[in-house]
């Protein structure tokens, strides 16, 4: 799977029914209300490249409410799980 961490500015008083909205959008794996500059934060995995624009063009923007939408593409998953795993695996050095 590939993943991107989309960053998304939503006008205020739309932001809980355009979380719920992209939440539902299927490639979308998490929501997340945050402060900062953006007001959602959505993490999105695909199995291509290609797909993203599906997503991620063709549904995410589109949700009444959004904005504006910055995405970065991830290069390498770092998680304690992975850790764990190359311990396990005898490569802890």
């Amino acid at each position: 799977m590939i993943s991107a961490i989309v960053l998304i500015k939503v006008e205020v008083a739309r932001i809980p029914e355009a979380a719920q909205q992209i939440a539902e959008i299927n490639g979308v794996r998490e929501v997340y209300s945050v402060t900062g500059d953006v007001d959602l934060v959505a993490v999105v995995q695909v199995s291509r490249h290609e797909d993203f624009h599906d997503v991620i063009a063709d549904r995410l923007n589109k949700v009444p409410g959004v904005l504006e939408t910055n995405t970065h593409i991830a290069f390498r998953t770092y998680s304690e799980e992975d850790l764990e795993a190359g311990f396990d695996l005898g490569l802890d050095g």
